[in-house]
């Protein structure tokens, strides 16, 4: 069975002056072959593609691995590609720079002496850019679980309950709805602690007045999902509240204005603008998204600092956030498909303050 992605991948190796690319990196291996398992390496050349992996995978990959030649060995992987020498003929073999360690690169010139080693980056990311029909509908199922996980914790979120308890809740219905796994540690932020971007859920209790900050996604056949909320137990403070709908209509505007075709920094600009105007420019501490896909966080990225063009069919994060020590803080996240002409948000739970 001829796979398109191999085809597409040859055209790169060829492109870079190359005669093979190894393949490192366990979400680009899933991406060519469908290997969902946890101990691979592919080997792609101009006229052949090499599986191999070890004897507690040989089931596994007999029914996921599709367009490759399998060899299970019983020694390294490398050692493996070596006796079967399936680098054969290949003068200049490409590797990806980011997901090989120095330890391993020294077993590859000594196992493979004829060959030059070429560090590549992102060749293959370079293709997982724009997603495919089947990768978008595994996508709008790990949003719709993480939409309807939202709904349903909110029953939990109430004064006197840990953050711990609520990050549990958020895990066991995701599982209940049919998600492989979380995509990583739910964060729940509740009060002060909103202030922190990454706040891991901790044995704090949620307090009467606080905003909770709910972070959290889950997997689907290999792809993730990611969707921020943040809600109100009770009462609030104004400044809260007003940070609150700073950030929610930042958000907005970068929904409306996000597009295929459009420079990243540009679309950073749209929710950073807002926020500065309202005077809490320099509580928005990190780059407006980020692509998703096989991995929770992959290109494009969507910062001031990026220098990439949106294609269309990528599938982004927008999640403007507002942070401030000593009093909190809020973030709302998204999920969003690029058109030429607009996006289509795949994230569908409410958004407008929730008080709880």
């Amino acid at each position: 069975m001829t796979n398109p992605r191999i085809e597409r991948l040859r055209k790169e190796i060829k492109a870079n002056g190359l005669d093979a690319l190894l393949v490192l990196s366990l979400p680009n291996i899933r991406y060519l072959s469908g290997f969902s398992g946890s101990h691979a390496l592919c080997i792609v050349t101009l006229r052949e593609a090499h599986f191999v992996t070890d004897g507690r995978y040989a089931l596994q990959s007999g029914t996921e691995v599709k367009g490759f030649r399998r060899t299970i060995t019983l020694s390294g992987l490398f050692d493996g590609a070596a006796r079967k020498q399936l680098l054969k003929g290949c003068r200049r073999v490409g590797f990806e720079s980011h997901h090989l360690s120095y330890a391993h690169y020294r077993s590859l010139k000594r196992l493979f002496p004829s060959a030059s080693l070429v560090p590549t980056t992102e060749v293959i990311e370079n293709l997982a850019l724009v997603k495919g029909r089947v990768e978008i509908a595994a996508m709008r199922k790990a949003a719709a679980i993480s939409d309807t996980t939202f709904v349903e914790v909110l029953a939990a979120v109430q004064p006197g309950v840990r953050e711990l308890d609520i990050a549990a809740e958020i895990s066991y219905r995701q599982r209940k709805h049919g998600a492989d796994r979380d995509a990583f540690e739910p964060i729940v932020a509740s009060g002060r602690r909103g202030c922190l971007p990454h706040a891991g859920a901790t044995r704090k209790r949620v307090r009467n007045g606080e905003l909770v900050t709910l972070d959290f996604g889950c997997v689907v056949r290999g792809y993730h999902s990611d969707l921020t909320r943040t809600v109100a137990v009770g009462r609030i403070a104004k400044k809260a509240r007003e940070i609150y709908d700073v950030v929610l209509d930042a958000q907005q505007a970068a929904l409306r204005e996000a597009k295929g075709g459009m420079w990243a920094k540009e679309l950073d600009a749209a929710a950073r603008e807002h926020i500065r105007a309202a005077g809490y420019g320099r509580y928005f501490v990190h780059g407006l998204g980020h692509g998703i896909g096989l991995r929770l966080h992959e290109r494009p990225r969507i910062s001031a600092l990026s220098k990439e063009r949106l294609l269309p069919g990528s599938v982004v994060t927008i999640e403007p956030g507002v942070y401030v020590s000593g009093v909190g803080g809020a973030r709302i996240e998204d999920e969003a498909l690029l058109t030429p002409t607009g996006c289509r948000v795949l994230t569908k739970a409410p958004k407008e303050l929730i008080i709880l």
